[in-house]
């Protein structure tokens, strides 16, 4: 210290400090000047606040010192790199949404089906993950793929577990039976994880064992979904259990018991049937509900002016039409009158005689063997309050008077 100057006593003068940011040497950016007299101290600021807040954001995903701390061709490197994460993390976004648009209400009525449809997506997603390094140049299309079928797998998954889970609970357990078989899960998933290990130490370093392993184990996990799945006996009705049942008590007088319409059930993706390629139709499949009126011809409509007696009192109408029967519900229609139309459409489609339409028929089995196929349905503890369909987004509202007049 000076020794003109007292200890203690601040000299005359100035005294300036700059502020530095950065993580390193190599990268500081001046952030703040600090200048200080003997009577007053003034601070100017580099920067709002909000670009500093950015800057320290931007921290959290870049090397410190960035950008002088890394070489030139690390941005562009990072910038493809997330770009393919993103375009597959965002192909299966898109596509679970997708899928629940178009599949949303047919995960109900078709839950033994999805469910087995949900484990085949989810493997194949598995085998798109192991292809993935054998097709460099291909990468991106096959993880787009892979993550596309998981997002169908955990769609049509959480659905049909649900469907299934109020399915199985007798005494309103819903949530008891959901809490359970996530146990029974984490417990098959250790003793997977441990089975895994092992499988992996013996195939190391023999690819061949390692791909065999993978297909033999796809095929058995395969194949137990499908036994799973074809010992459910649902009791609800969707298009094929009603026409089943209603074919069997047409013929007998009886309904079928749940297990034994469960073994009669096609519970396999119809574009993977053979009736596809033969172009064969159950009774179901020629029975098309909720028609959209639009699609009526002037023809169509002098048809259905001539046979609308037979539906009087009903909140439909049937057009039978080369061999398809088209339902029009009406818009004030009940989940009752939905079942009820589907069975008249079933019983038309199967009275149809060289290609003639047999209204008549078909409305007195309606007549007289509706409400007793009902209750012996309820008596076999079939649900009977609704009908599980795809939904219905065309409904109609109809007036009519004689032949002679303008039809409305």
């Amino acid at each position: 210290m000076d020794a003109s100057h007292p200890e203690g006593e601040a000299t005359a003068g100035w005294l300036t400090v700059e502020e530095w940011s950065g993580s390193s040497a190599s990268a500081l950016s001046r952030t703040a000047v600090l200048t200080a007299s003997a009577s007053s101290l003034t601070a100017h600021r580099f920067g709002s606040r909000w670009e500093r807040i950015g800057s320290r954001m931007l921290g959290a995903f870049v090397p410190e010192g960035f950008p002088g701390s890394v070489t030139p061709d690390y941005v562009p490197f990072q910038m493809w790199d997330t770009l393919q994460w993103f375009l597959r993390d965002l192909t299966g976004m898109l596509g679970g949404i997708l899928f629940t648009f178009y599949q949303g209400s047919n995960l109900d009525s078709n839950a033994k089906m999805w469910r087995l449809v949900a484990d085949f997506m989810n493997d194949l997603g598995m085998l798109m993950d192991l292809l993935s390094p054998l097709f460099p140049s291909s990468l991106i299309v096959i993880m787009c793929l892979g993550s596309l079928s998981r997002s169908f797998t955990g769609v049509a998954s959480g659905a049909t577990r649900a469907a299934l889970t109020q399915h199985f609970a007798l005494a309103n357990n819903a949530a008891d039976i959901s809490a359970k078989e996530g146990s029974q899960e984490t417990l098959a998933t250790m003793l997977g994880m441990g089975l895994g290990m092992l499988l992996a130490q013996i195939t190391r370093g023999h690819a061949l064992s390692v791909w065999a392993s993978f297909l033999s184990l796809t095929m058995f996990h395969m194949y137990a979904n499908y036994k799973a799945v074809q010992s459910l006996s649902l009791t609800t009705l969707n298009y094929e259990r009603a026409s089943i049942l209603l074919q069997y008590f047409k013929e007998c007088g009886e309904v079928l018991v749940p297990r034994k319409v469960s073994q009669q059930e096609h519970i396999l993706p119809s574009w993977s049937n053979w009736r596809k390629l033969n172009r064969i139709k159950l009774p179901h499949e020629r029975v098309h509900l909720g028609a959209k009126a639009s699609m009526l011809t002037h023809s169509d409509m002098l048809v259905i002016a001539k046979t609308r007696y037979h539906y009087e009192n009903a909140n439909y109408f049937l057009l039978d039409k080369q061999g398809i029967v088209y339902v029009f519900i009406h818009k004030e229609a009940t989940p009752a009158d939905v079942l009820r139309s589907f069975v008249h459409g079933l019983v038309l489609a199967s009275s149809t005689q060289n290609s003639k339409p047999q209204h008549l028929e078909a409305r007195r089995w309606m007549d007289e063997m509706y409400t007793s196929f009902i209750s012996k349905l309820q008596t076999e503890g079939y649900s009977t309050e609704r009908l599980l369909s795809h939904s219905i987004l065309w409904r109609a509202h109809w007036l009519h008077g004689q032949l002679d007049e303008k039809l409305k």
